[in-house]
């Protein structure tokens, strides 16, 4: 009898402790479920409305599905040549300024990883006040001025060349290698560029694919740089360019009360389309890196 009631009593704790992770599991999928959908569904309304008629929104605001699938927002997005304007600048600053950034991230933290630097420590917690403490914007722009660089694309790409966080990250990483790869590739006679691009960087893969998606969401959606150096309207970026494609819908959206629904241009649905036309091409690149992305931002984020 003495021997049964322990044992009846551990089952009965575990009955509720399993009853206990039960009720918990299903508060999380309810609240992971509610926050999925709060995130879904305004994205499935942006397609749905770039991909809807005025007169189908007018009658279903909150479209999740349109009944008769309308390019009429993205004809009348793209029969402006502006946006063209946009995409060849944008592209070109992403193929300028994120090479350039990886090199110089990846060369600074490879430098201040080595613990044979003489003043590393130094040089590192100078970089790390810049993250902390700006100049300021009017500073930066008398020096970029000063340069004559302004209106031309390396006023944008020379001032966000490289960013003092994600070489933190980088930093990191590298200090994490083990350092007998580097000290039997310097018997072996390697320099410290043999050293960091034929060990180091091939390594190093995870973080490098992070850093590389990190600038390149950055340079894609680059504008208050690009609004504050660059005046030519044929070299503006494309956030630039659907910025002001916006605030010409806005525009034509106080004179829709004066004409008829059939010639007021559908300025709800040319804001989608523009977004659209901003999510679609950096989405398509994120599936090739995300297998890296998880993994160089956990490693990279732990000093060790």
């Amino acid at each position: 009898m003495t021997a049964t009631k322990p044992n009846a009593q551990n089952t009965k704790r575990k009955k509720v402790s399993n009853q206990r992770f039960e009720l918990l599991d299903a508060i999380l999928i309810t609240i992971l479920t509610l926050w999925g959908l709060a995130i879904f569904l305004p994205f499935v309304n942006v397609v749905s409305v770039s991909l809807t008629s005025y007169k189908e929104y007018l009658e279903t605001p909150l479209l999740l599905f349109p009944k008769q699938i309308d390019f009429g927002s993205y004809q009348e997005l793209f029969k402006d040549g502006r946006i063209w304007i946009g995409y060849k600048t944008t592209l070109t600053m992403l193929l300028v300024s994120v090479p350039l950034s990886i090199f110089l991230t990846s060369s600074t933290a490879y430098a201040l990883s080595r613990r044979g630097y003489p003043g590393r420590k130094f040089f590192f917690m100078v970089i790390l006040f810049t993250m902390l403490f700006h100049g300021g914007i009017v500073p930066l722009y008398l020096v970029v001025k000063s340069l004559n660089l302004t209106n031309t694309i390396w006023s944008v790409v020379l001032t966000t060349c490289m960013n003092t966080f994600y070489m933190i990250l980088m930093y990191n990483y590298f200090g994490s290698l083990p350092e007998s790869l580097m000290e039997s590739a310097r018997l072996d006679g390697a320099g410290e560029w043999t050293i960091l691009f034929r060990i180091v960087l091939p390594l190093s893969m995870p973080i490098i694919a992070t850093i590389l998606l990190f600038y390149s969401v950055d340079r894609w959606n680059e504008w208050f740089q690009s609004m504050i150096f660059i005046r030519k309207s044929s070299i503006q970026p494309l956030q630039l360019i659907l910025r002001s494609i916006v605030i010409d819908s806005q525009v034509l959206d106080t004179q829709a009360a004066q004409v008829s629904i059939e010639e007021t241009p559908f300025t709800n649905g040319i804001k989608m389309a523009a977004v659209m036309a901003t999510m679609i091409p950096i989405m398509c690149v994120f599936p090739f890196l995300q297998k890296h992305f998880a993994k160089g931002v956990m490693v990279g984020a732990i000093k060790s």
